[in-house]
């Protein structure tokens, strides 16, 4: 499966659970609820994914992760936030490159519609 067809399923099942929750709850609880729809759509899904800083040969075990990790392939990052800024992108971007993925899904469940709280990031 591609990264595009994954981040199909990966939006449906967002949609659904801003459906059934709406906005308002913090992002552990849509974290868990995406990470069950994702499951019930037969995907491999991998919570909370610890993402290692390498700097000039030293690996640094530095407490950053990756809410979810679809496939092997998508890295999504869960906010509930008022707006999406350019440091919720950066961190996405980082984990992309740190990761060695294509592409990374940012998902805002603060909106009142979530086709409004979804931008792709490629790397």
């Amino acid at each position: 499966m591609t990264e595009d067809e994954i981040s199909k399923i990966i939006i449906g099942c967002a949609i659904e659970v801003h459906k059934q929750l709406g906005p308002g709850l913090l992002e552990s609880a849509y974290q868990e609820c995406l990470y069950y729809e994702l499951l019930q759509a037969d995907l491999k899904v991998k919570r909370e994914v610890p993402m290692p800083i390498v700097y000039k040969e030293v690996k640094l075990d530095h407490g950053y992760r990756i809410d979810l990790l679809v496939e092997n392939k998508v890295v999504i990052e869960i906010k509930t936030v008022e707006s999406l800024n350019d440091v919720h992108t950066a961190q996405t971007i980082t984990y992309l490159k740190l990761g060695n993925y294509k592409l990374g899904l940012l998902l805002n469940f603060h909106v009142s519609l979530m086709k409004n709280g979804i931008k792709r990031i490629i790397n």
